[in-house]
């Protein structure tokens, strides 16, 4: 539901579009202030965890984006989306770096690949949940309406975990130290997760848009192939988990971060029955990244600073969720969405490359 608070936007976007008439680019916009806020409250979790301590952290989050999803149907600007969608985004974003560093006390490092790859099976999930989720309330409900269901849903998630959960230390408190900035893999892990991410969310955000404005689709039919294209993710975060203890991460990286670009690029087809293939290939493989990635942190980083380098690392990350979305919504405006989705595929592939630098991940 964390996650959902952000992939909902995407099935909806061309219903938003359409209703405030405005273009590819501005519509899209909305990702980057969604990343902004989300970046912002990664690089800020630290403090609110030490300030509130780790429950009440996620407490805080889910509590707050369930209220801020009450008041998006009263919006009638599309301007005021900005401010608001900021505001959710913060406080969605507190939620990843408080509950890694409470897996890891939970469990015990043998343990923490399966832990942390089932939990980041939720964020695919999610992604392949949220079109076929809309697809069905739509049915019943306007898109202003199903943003209070799921605020609803989101209050009722606060209260079931502060049944269920138990405060935990969660490492170092207070703004991130400037040691973890000078070390040379946080960053290359941040460049990483922006390519990932965006070839995940970032793409994952616009391909409604390119699905319904360029290929001719209805909102209906392109929800339903987008949604049923994601089903691989879920069943690939979960067996991440169970062979991360026993690949090496490096090459695991490095081959995912390769396919997915290669994947990406071929997603530029006019082809609309080689893109419900590839769609699914794509999504699938990219799937594996973040648990992979996420696993690898916590190898990397001491329990004293784990958290904030997960909070580093994701906030870099955002210029995948943010940015490239807003950057292929342009080129939709003023080349084609192929064009933008090829170059983002290319970037990718460029990058894997970055994965072999990584000398302290063992």
């Amino acid at each position: 539901m964390n996650f959902n608070g952000r992939t909902l936007f995407s099935p909806l976007l061309p219903l938003i579009e359409q209703e405030f008439g405005t273009t590819h680019a501005r519509a899209a916009s909305i990702f980057t202030f969604i990343s902004i806020g989300y970046g912002f409250a990664l690089f800020s979790a630290s403090r609110v965890a030490g300030f509130l301590g780790s429950k009440r952290a996620v407490l805080g989050s889910l509590t707050t984006a369930g209220l801020v999803f009450f008041v998006i149907p009263a919006i009638h600007r599309f301007s005021i989306f900005y401010p608001v969608v900021f505001v959710l985004a913060f406080a969605l974003g507190v939620y990843l770096p408080t509950i890694i560093p409470m897996i890891t006390e939970y469990y015990s490092e043998k343990d923490w690949g399966k832990a942390i790859a089932f939990h980041e099976s939720a964020s695919s999930l999610s992604i392949f949940g949220a079109p076929l989720i809309a697809l069905f309330l739509l049915s019943f409900l306007s898109w202003r309406l199903i943003f209070i269901v799921v605020g609803g849903i989101l209050l009722l998630c606060a209260m079931i975990f502060r049944v269920v959960a138990t405060e935990t230390h969660s490492g170092k408190i207070g703004s991130v130290n400037r040691g973890l900035l000078k070390n040379r893999s946080i960053w290359i892990m941040g460049i990483l997760w922006i390519f990932c991410s965006g070839c995940v969310l970032g793409l994952y955000f616009v391909l409604p848009l390119y699905l319904v404005r360029e290929l001719g689709m209805t909102v209906q039919y392109a929800n339903s192939i987008f949604g049923l294209s994601r089903s691989g993710m879920v069943l690939i975060a979960i067996a991440a988990g169970f062979f991360v203890d026993r690949i090496s991460l490096k090459k695991g990286l490095f081959l995912i971060m390769l396919a997915t670009g290669l994947m990406t690029m071929l997603l530029a087809t006019k082809d609309i029955g080689w893109i419900k293939s590839l769609l699914f290939v794509q999504a699938t493989i990219s799937g594996a990244f973040p648990p992979l990635a996420l696993v690898a942190i916590s190898r990397m980083f001491g329990r004293e600073t784990r958290g904030q380098a997960t909070g580093v690392v994701v906030t870099v990350g955002m210029v995948g969720t943010g940015i490239i979305p807003h950057l292929i919504g342009l080129t939709g405006d003023l080349v084609s969405f192929r064009l933008g989705i090829f170059l983002l595929g290319l970037c990718t592939v460029l990058a894997s490359s970055l994965v072999l630098r990584l000398k302290d991940l063992r």
